[in-house]
């Protein structure tokens, strides 16, 4: 490619979620706007927006009870209608677009070439992960940035393979991942003790999941051990079991990337058929797999091919999105839709370390009474709807003054190692 406009993989995420810049001849300065791939900012805000909605529920239940619901909480009627609607339409979606994003991120922050920008990339991915362990021993177990950052500095060895290399060794790295996804459903479902209650485990014993919440309605402070817990086991399976996974979906981003796919310079009729074909069979087969699982209540066998189909299907949906994205990105008169999530994201690691502030700051009770154990999952997808519109809303007002978003100028800052002027020079 030519262009030398850079985005840089910002959370979130990258994620989550990459912030576009340009290097200059000495890689030391940031893009200006005007150098920006629109397209990129539209689908990372759109990612941004869309993870949190898989996110939500780790904030206020027991950490197991996002792998097997029924661990804490009621999840009858409208709750498991919730549920539903999260996993058929958002869960491992929104994470994967983030790796993707990410992938794309090193090929435009480094390319083919070595040396300084490959210096840049290693510092950014070493300050990424400090923000990282703090970010997730301090606020939140579900944090990505740790992972990121770690695979993160493997991906960028594989930058100079071709298209067709990059594809086949990313479905390697997904394949692997999605078999002992599989291999844990069915072990799961053929052994129902697996998900007795124990201390910490995915089903807690009464005396662990009361410690858990009485923690977390105590305050922000009280509850900081068990989120440290948390974050330990996630971080540690997180890395052994996704590990692959995310690093295949990350080079297949880079593949995405040469190919222009995410450059939104493919024809509109490639992207509409993409489109029609992948959330055409995702989706349906995905409602058709919950649908079971529902009635059933929750029972393990439904659950294992319900996660089973999602470990696959998730791929093909994702991609569906990501070309409607790449559609809206191409018709002009969109733009004024698209215009908030394009802000949204080149904001996406403000916003994405945001949603995580104000989650917990409402789950432990800093502006009020906690909601930790309190709040329902059908109650939370309007929060999480209140939280886009707010994200949404700020988003382009703060660009109006702003070069960047505060973390996305402090992580700058710190990976060039000098100061960045964060306001926008006056016309």
């Amino acid at each position: 490619m030519s262009d030398t406009s850079t985005p840089s993989p910002d959370p979130q995420a990258d994620g989550a979620a990459a912030a576009t810049e340009t290097l200059t001849a000495t890689k030391s300065a940031p893009v200006s706007s005007k150098d920006r791939f629109e397209s990129l900012d539209i689908l990372r805000g759109v990612a941004v927006l869309g993870i949190l909605m898989v996110n939500a529920p780790t904030f206020f239940y027991y950490w197991g009870a996002f792998e097997y619901p029924p661990a804490h909480m009621d999840i009858t009627g409208a709750n498991a209608d919730a549920w539903r609607l999260m996993t058929v339409f958002f869960e491992q979606k929104f994470i994967t677009i983030f790796s993707a994003l990410f992938g794309a991120g090193i090929m435009l922050i480094v390319g083919d070439s070595a040396d300084a920008s490959t210096k840049l990339h290693y510092r950014r991915m070493l300050w990424l992960l400090a923000f990282g362990l703090v970010h997730g021993f301090l606020f939140w177990f579900g944090d990505i940035l740790t992972a990121y950052a770690l695979i993160g500095m493997l991906a960028v060895l594989f930058r100079r393979m071709s298209v067709l290399k990059l594809v086949l060794l990313g479905l390697v790295g997904i394949l692997l991942t999605n078999l002992l996804i599989v291999a844990n459903e069915y072990a799961t479902s053929m052994a129902p003790t697996m998900l007795e209650p124990t201390p910490f485990g995915i089903v807690p014993d009464d005396q662990t999941l009361t410690s858990w919440v009485g923690a977390y309605q105590s305050g922000f402070w009280p509850s900081r051990v068990f989120n440290a817990i948390g974050n330990a086991i996630a971080q540690l399976s997180g890395i052994i079991f996704f590990g692959p996974r995310v690093l295949g979906v990350m080079l297949i981003g880079m593949a995405l990337y040469k190919s222009g796919f995410l450059l939104a310079r493919w024809s509109l009729p490639a992207y509409a058929a993409l489109a029609v074909i992948c959330l055409g069979v995702g989706l349906p087969a995905l409602w058709l797999a919950t649908g079971p699982v529902v009635e059933t209540g929750f029972a393990l066998e439904t659950t294992a091919v319900a996660g089973s189909v999602n470990a696959f299907a998730s791929l093909v949906v994702a991609l569906g999105y990501a070309s409607l994205v790449m559609l809206i990105a191409k018709i002009d008169w969109l733009r004024l839709l698209r215009a908030p999530f394009a802000a949204a994201g080149r904001m996406a690691f403000t916003n994405y370390l945001t949603q995580t502030f104000a989650m917990v700051a409402l789950a432990t009770g800093v502006f009020g009474a906690p909601l930790f154990g309190v709040i329902e999952r059908a109650e939370l997808v309007m929060l999480v709807l209140a939280v886009w519109l707010v994200q949404l809303i700020i988003s382009p007002l703060w660009l109006l003054v702003f070069r960047f978003g505060p973390f996305e100028w402090l992580w700058r800052c710190l990976s060039y190692g000098r100061f960045q002027p964060i306001l926008k020079a006056k016309a």
